[in-house]
């Protein structure tokens, strides 16, 4: 699932509001971009949250607590299944992180194709073995988690089999460049022996393109309708124009990457560009036959015409075998 292009994979997350129309207008939009799969954040407070639980920002004019929020996002599994209708008639894989047993067991029973476990989740032990036992295709993400951590994470979907792909993910919103560590892609690929992408929340275009540029296997980031959008993640997300560009950069930059230029040969199409493009060695004024070619006999200009301009050196000293007009040429037939 992870190991042709790069993956491009749009999160809504909670920026649909709890609206299910907006949820679908969501679906809509991002299909415009060609990205890969579209996805979702399913939760069912009573399963995951309580009145306790403190918001990570302050956002909210109308929830009074976090459960109050999450319950605020709920769709009803029918609902879902109307997404995952519209998504895949729409040509994009549907996913949707779950943050609870019961909110994995109702997407397992959509048919969705993998599990996204996000930085919190992953220590969620429960969780993780029961998307591993489904054998679907794991993507983790290390926004929280030390090395040891990832390593009995990575571990424990490895030993099962599962196909994984590591996200390298810092959980700030917005991220700022200097805490994207993007040299964490080629070294988890390195110790893990696994796909590695990223999960960014920059806002920007730059992150992903520059994670492509190093082999990443997947690109996720969050997606508004429009920066003026209300909602904890817009001002983390880019968007749809930007996902566009993270879609055609990625494939334009997949593309240089998988492709070897043969240095010790021209091919005819590039000989003809040297034609054109490089200079030859032409009369700057009238030469007799037995004349001494001088530097102050030649030129180099272009089309080339005659002896290239990289042979400047050898031409020098030489006799002319026959009298040339100013503006010719020069050939090696020319002189002696």
């Amino acid at each position: 699932m992870f190991n042709g292009k790069p993956y491009i994979i749009a999160e809504v997350a909670q920026n649909h509001e709890g609206s299910l129309g907006q949820a679908h207008a969501f679906i809509d939009a991002v299909a415009t971009t060609c990205a890969d799969a579209i996805k979702f954040q399913t939760h069912i407070a009573e399963e995951e949250s309580t009145p306790d639980e403190p918001f990570r920002v302050n956002f909210s004019y109308e929830d009074k607590t976090r459960y109050d929020y999450w319950k605020r996002m709920e769709f009803t599994s029918e609902e879902w299944s109307g997404l995952y209708q519209h998504a895949t008639e729409k040509g994009l894989a549907f996913l949707s992180s779950p943050f609870s047993v019961k909110a994995l067991e109702m997407l397992d029973r959509l048919g969705v194709p993998a599990w996204k476990l996000g930085s919190g989740e992953v220590f969620n032990w429960v969780l993780l073995q029961k998307a591993i036992i489904t054998g679907k295709p794991i993507v983790l993400s290390t926004g929280l988690s030390v090395l040891e951590e990832i390593d009995v994470q990575v571990a424990a979907v490895q030993e099962h089999g599962n196909e994984l792909l590591l996200m390298q993910c810092v959980t700030e919103y917005p991220a700022v460049p200097e805490h994207i560590d993007i040299s964490l892609i080629p070294e988890y690929r390195q110790r893990y022996n696994c796909p590695v992408g990223i999960s960014d929340h920059s806002a920007t275009i730059y992150p992903a393109l520059a994670a492509v540029t190093l082999g990443a296997a997947a690109v996720e980031v969050h997606v508004t309708l429009s920066k003026y959008m209300f909602g904890p993640d817009v001002k983390a997300s880019v968007t749809l124009e930007q996902l566009q560009a993270i879609v055609e950069g990625s494939a334009f930059i997949h593309t240089m990457r998988q492709s070897r230029a043969d240095r010790h040969h021209r091919t005819t199409e590039k000989d003809e560009l040297k034609r054109i493009f490089s200079k030859s060695i032409y009369l700057s004024k009238d030469l007799d036959k037995g004349a001494i070619i001088k530097e102050d006999c030649i030129s180099l200009k272009k089309p080339q015409a005659g002896i290239d301009a990289a042979r400047y050196a050898e031409v020098l000293g030489k006799k002319m075998k026959s009298g040339r007009l100013q503006g010719t040429p020069l050939q090696w037939e020319d002189i002696e």
